[in-house]
């Protein structure tokens, strides 16, 4: 049963759907938008926006626990410098996730995911 469990498991297992969602995260932080499947793009947006809500309090704390999940310390910077004195106003709907249409190979529903 699934009971109180949040996430999708990506057909991944844990260590790999961490790297994943690690590196989906650290490239829309640096980037600002990225193109990826429809589930991929939901689970990315979700843990972007935590990493944004804990980086507006700046804090040596919220910082290395922000490193402890995007290995990237280029991403983790502009965080820091950029998105968050730029959302330090906003309550949260950081992410944006735009239907693109479908994968010409499989047929996946493609979408892009984007800071707001």
């Amino acid at each position: 049963m699934r009971h109180r469990k949040k996430g999708k498991k990506l057909e991944r297992n844990k260590a790999q759907r961490k790297a994943l969602l690690s590196n989906l995260v650290g490239s829309l932080l640096f980037h600002e938008e990225i193109i990826t499947t429809k589930a991929k793009a939901k689970e990315a947006a979700r843990f972007c926006e935590k990493m944004i809500t804990l980086a507006k309090d700046n804090s040596l704390h919220h910082r290395r626990i922000i490193l402890r999940f995007i290995r990237d310390k280029k991403a983790v910077e502009k965080l820091f410098t950029v998105l968050a004195p730029r959302y330090r106003e906003r309550k949260g709907g950081y992410t944006q996730v735009i239907r693109l249409g479908y994968r010409q190979g499989d047929g996946a529903l493609m979408c892009k995911v984007r800071l707001v």
